[in-house]
């Protein structure tokens, strides 16, 4: 029971801290399966609360708490969309962990400087790629984010590694607007 107050503990308060201040990182994502070669992609990102900011080869994408911003450099076109809570808990990885609390196991352990948090789903959620595994790398001063590993049915593991972490107080634009671009407005096709 003491482990999973302890991890309960570090979860709520990193994301209590992501609620209340701006999360800015680069990043690199590696997606991995058995059949193919990893592919692995870097931009940056910010991050408070549910809303975000990525920018990544030639695309941009933001959510400002209300509309999903997608905008490809290749063919000019700014999407905007309303995204279920399920599309922004697959977005966003700490979202993901978040909704995982309730319905899984926990384990913790220490890498160096960082505590590994390990989370079992007892059962998929939202009817979404099976999970099998949940693993979140923190440094403890500051409570950051280093690496989220998402492993699936099948053995296709998505990580995400957060350089040059940091939070700050500024609050970015959410949005997305590019001159001349095509506007492709989702949002009343409900």
């Amino acid at each position: 029971m003491k482990l999973l107050f302890i991890i309960l503990t570090i979860l709520q308060s990193l994301l209590t801290t992501l609620e209340q201040k701006t999360l800015v990182s680069e990043f690199s994502i590696s997606i991995a399966d058995q059949q193919a070669q990893p592919m692995t992609y870097t931009g940056d990102m910010a991050m408070l609360g549910k809303m975000f900011k990525i920018n990544m080869f030639n695309m941009d994408v933001a959510f400002d708490g209300k509309t999903l911003y997608t905008y490809s450099d290749d063919i000019e076109e700014l999407t905007l969309s309303i995204p279920t809570e399920e599309e922004l808990v697959q977005t966003n990885p700490f979202l993901y962990a978040q909704a995982l609390l309730p319905v899984c196991k926990y384990a913790e352990k220490n890498i160096g400087d960082k505590i590994q948090i390990t989370l079992t789903p007892n059962s998929p959620i939202n009817n979404t790629a099976v999970i099998t595994k949940f693993v979140l790398r923190v440094t403890t001063v500051p409570l950051l984010p280093t690496t989220v590993e998402i492993h699936e049915d099948g053995g296709k593991v998505t990580t995400l590694r957060l350089t040059n972490a940091h939070y700050t107080d500024e609050i970015p634009s959410f949005t997305i607007e590019k001159d001349g671009a095509f506007i492709n407005d989702l949002r009343w096709n409900i």
